[in-house]
């Protein structure tokens, strides 16, 4: 029999939020022991750094370009031919979902057989003015009726007062731990190990909804961090000096200097959800073993974007920075079906559009001609042995991310080693030496005559990137600043 497939997401956790990476406070046991006996990306990144877009690339495998959601924009119509869900059932898979999808509409299978869902505070679906009762949050979301039979009818996942984007203010989860939406992912999906068809192997996809806001991780978590000495955020050069609008007082703001003790607060329990997911995954693992699968799932980790948490005095994601646009990747293959080499770290660059087709790899199933990304496996095997060492593989030299964002419009181009910022709205262009100065201190671009030459080098990329895109970005020849940006390209909405 085929292997089984675990894809486990996590929503709005930064790349460097793993012990194993040398984070100096956070707790990632279950997740560092992925890393040691699996391979672990260090240059992943999401190229458009927000859930629907994001989650686009993980479920069909193509690029923004392609997929056609190059900004946030909900009730837009999921309507791909080819998706990994579908992949896998095609395949013979029992295929399940549990947790986040932030599709539409909100009940599409999207290729599944079940889904199990709960996409967290869902802004479209709450405002009973503007949907159908079809549409409403407690008629679409199982946690939401799940919650409510087993704590009480009126429950709801914000009655402890925290908005769902709310970066900047926290507080312990109200209810028993036991009916946390993580905890309540994992319940699911151990339920569907008793349920699955055994004459089949599956693809599970458990979806978190957490580290994403609301900060709200139960109680035992926060005190693992009461107390730390937490990481100073980093402050570039180029970031704003001061917040004469005071926009640092807003709990859902995006940018503004915040009160030092909130930051820590707010920083802590970022942290604590962090660890609290990954001890409700080796829940996961330990039931793996209970129903006999552990050792024939390969399983794949990662996140739909990160969190700036105050890097730069920003807030929340979509912006091409570090804390927003990178992730941690993990494969791991207890099957040593894929030859990986344990404990690797692969520098190359990867994005979300790799998973569909490093997972279909994985299970031996053919990768349908709409898929963008490449399998991820080549970079991470081990030679057959000594005498033949394993010949890198070719890989693409660069990412092109973006994002629709009003005047922070944007795009990014990145290898890992540097990235390179244009926003559209203004002109205004960033360059980063991320192997020199990972935290994005120094922007190289204010000093045009030292790196004219570099900067002009990813400027003609990123020229050659948008010569044809529909917004009029580039005409072949040089960028044109103030096109307005769209959400959707044409092909998708049309």
């Amino acid at each position: 029999m085929n292997p089984n497939v675990l894809l486990i997401t996590v929503d709005q956790m930064r790349g460097d939020c793993l012990h194993a990476l040398g984070h100096p406070v956070i707790q990632t046991p279950n997740l560092d022991n992925l890393c040691r006996t699996g391979a672990t990306f260090t240059s992943a990144y999401t190229s458009t750094p927000s859930c629907v877009p994001a989650r686009a690339a993980i479920m069909t495998g193509m690029n923004q370009k392609n997929h056609g959601r190059v900004g946030y924009q909900e009730k837009v119509l999921w309507n791909y031919e080819h998706t990994i869900a579908g992949e896998f059932a095609q395949a013979g898979y029992h295929t399940q979902c549990v947790g986040k999808m932030h599709v539409y509409p909100t009940r599409n299978l999207c290729g599944f057989h079940n889904v199990v869902l709960h996409d967290g505070y869902m802004h479209y679906n709450r405002d009973r003015s503007r949907t159908t009762p079809l549409e409403w949050w407690d008629q679409c979301d199982d946690y939401l009726n799940w919650l409510r039979d087993k704590a009480g009818h009126g429950q709801d996942v914000m009655d402890h007062g925290l908005d769902c984007n709310a970066s900047t203010v926290a507080r312990p989860w109200h209810l028993d731990e036991s009916l946390h939406p993580t905890n309540w992912a994992v319940t699911q999906s151990i339920d569907f190990l008793r349920r699955r068809d055994p004459s089949k192997p599956f693809f599970l996809w458990t979806s978190f909804v957490r580290p994403h806001s609301p900060l709200d991780p139960p109680q035992a978590f926060l005190d693992l961090y009461d107390g730390l000495e937490l990481p100073e955020p980093p402050i570039g050069d180029w970031t704003i000096q001061d917040d004469e609008a005071r926009e640092g007082l807003n709990p859902t703001t995006r940018r503004g200097i915040v009160h030092e003790r909130m930051r820590q607060k707010a920083l802590a329990a970022y942290y604590a959800l962090i660890t609290h997911i990954d001890n409700q995954i080796g829940r996961l693992l330990n039931a793996l073993f209970e129903y006999g699968v552990k050792n024939n799932t390969i399983i794949l980790f990662t996140s739909d974007h990160g969190d700036l948490m105050g890097d730069h005095r920003l807030y929340q994601k979509r912006l091409p920075y570090e804390g927003s646009a990178k992730v941690p990747f993990i494969l791991n293959d207890p099957t040593g079906t894929l030859r990986l080499k344990p404990g690797k770290r692969v520098e190359h660059v990867v994005e979300l559009q790799d998973i569909m087709p490093t997972l279909l790899h994985s299970a031996g199933i053919a990768i349908p001609s709409t898929v963008d990304g490449a399998s991820v496996v080549p970079l991470a095997q081990k030679a057959s042995s000594e005498e033949a060492p394993l010949l890198a593989p070719a890989w693409r030299e660069y990412i092109h991310g973006e994002h629709a964002f009003d005047q922070l419009s944007y795009h990014y181009l990145t290898d890992g080693k540097q990235k390179y910022i244009w926003y559209s709205q203004t002109g205004v262009e960033q360059l980063f030496d991320l192997e020199r100065d990972p935290q994005e201190l120094r922007n190289l671009a204010a000093q045009p005559r030292e790196y004219a030459s570099l900067l002009a080098s990813w400027r003609d990329r990123l020229i050659y990137e948008l010569k044809d895109r529909e917004e009029g970005y580039s005409d072949g020849s040089r960028l044109i600043v103030g096109q307005k940006p769209k959400n959707c390209l044409n092909h998708l909405v049309s």
